[in-house]
């Protein structure tokens, strides 16, 4: 028999095999895997919720791409977007319809008051809960298997701004405003304790809402107390008309500080460009994107999908959403309860750090940046 018969037979077994192995794959069962978003699409703050949703669709539009196998699976994944309305009740509500609806991972919620009621119904149902923003360290305390944190939480941003203010700005009395939320009174708190053991006087302390629009009344009172600088425990909707409101009462040189919730790229528009705003120094929990080891590649991918709607989470929620995925490849499974441990063993490199977590949820290595508004743009310091 020829020689060229065998090559020929053997090529044709060969084409055959491959055949039936792409068949194979082709055929492969394919699951859908839902990650859920939640926080505020709607509001006074939605321009931040969208933009953390938005972390999270771009992750998951990376993660389709790749055409992972899971279990012996192909797996697609599916945003399921819930909006909170930044309201605990309407958190709580959202949560539980996340786990009936048996999503595979939480990413968020965006606000400490929304983030820390929701982590209890995660808890109950065996979620997996990432938030990229919370900042309340009482997140971590009661000790949820399911909750873990991705940026720095209060106790490093209030000590820092506190730190900041006297060894830098050499600030010796300061008044605090927050606005009853668990976010905004967690770290005024924080940093009235750090601000008095570095020798700065607390010389009021006024509440207002995470409603409210004016704030007259309550700057006119702390006008009368001669401080060199105020500390704002709240978000940017707030702080934008409280900046506007401070040049009208002629306290547009008075220094202002703010946690990660005012610190975004909007607060400049929100504050008609307020003369107050060439005093802001702001901190937030991680990196400025110049800074993160993959930021300025993310943000030119990030803008060319949702231009103009960045603001400040949605690194972190992208590389929350990777985690996630991570752990599930390790393990092997989709299924929350098997993966779950794995998210404590993550050593993972992302987009806005290496990332590993404590026993307790929160970052091995959190990193804290503080920023100015030059010329009416966010600009880091450090």
């Amino acid at each position: 028999m020829p020689q060229f018969f065998f090559r020929t037979a053997k090529s044709c077994i060969a084409t055959a095999v491959l055949a039936l192995g792409a068949a194979q794959v082709q055929a492969q069962p394919v699951q859908t895997v839902k990650i859920a978003h939640a926080g505020p699409t709607s509001g006074g703050i939605a321009h931040i919720g969208k933009d953390t949703e938005n972390g999270v669709q771009l992750a998951i539009d990376a993660l389709n791409t790749q055409n992972l196998v899971i279990g012996s699976k192909k797996i697609k994944f599916e945003l399921v977007a819930e909006d909170d309305g930044g309201e605990p009740r309407q958190a709580t509500a959202v949560a539980q319809k996340l786990c009936d609806e048996e999503v595979a991972g939480v990413i968020g919620h965006l606000q400490s008051g929304t983030t820390l009621p929701a982590a209890s119904v995660y808890s109950r149902c065996g979620i997996p809960q990432i938030t990229a923003s919370a900042t309340n360290p009482a997140l971590t305390k009661p000790g949820y298997k399911t909750a873990f944190r991705l940026i720095a939480n209060d106790n490093a941003l209030g000590a820092a701004l506190a730190i900041f203010a006297k060894d830098a700005l050499q600030i010796k009395r300061v008044a605090v405003i927050d606005d009853r939320t668990a976010y905004g009174q967690g770290l005024v708190e924080v940093f009235k304790a750090t601000a008095r053991k570095k020798g700065i006087e607390v010389v009021a302390e006024e509440f207002t809402s995470d409603r409210a629009t004016d704030f007259m009344a309550i700057l006119t009172g702390i006008k009368s107390k001669k401080p060199d600088a105020i500390f704002f425990g709240g978000l940017d909707a707030q702080a934008g008309p409280m900046l506007r409101q401070m040049d009208q009462l002629g306290l547009s040189n008075v220094k202002f500080f703010g946690g990660d919730a005012l610190c975004t790229e909007k607060l400049p528009a929100l504050s008609s460009q307020a003369a107050a705003l060439k005093n802001v120094t702001c901190a937030t929990g991680g990196a400025s994107l110049q800074k993160m080891q993959g930021g300025v590649e993310w943000k030119k991918a990030y803008d060319a999908k949702f231009p103009g709607q960045f603001q400040i989470y949605s690194p972190y929620a992208y590389d929350a959403t990777f985690v996630l995925v991570d752990a599930m490849k390790r393990a092997n499974s989709v299924d929350p309860k098997v993966y779950l441990p794995f998210i404590g063993k993550t050593q993972y490199r992302g987009v806005t750090a290496q990332i590993a977590f404590t026993p307790q949820g929160e970052l091995t290595k959190p990193a804290v940046t503080l920023y100015r508004y030059k010329d009416h743009a966010r600009t880091a310091l450090n």
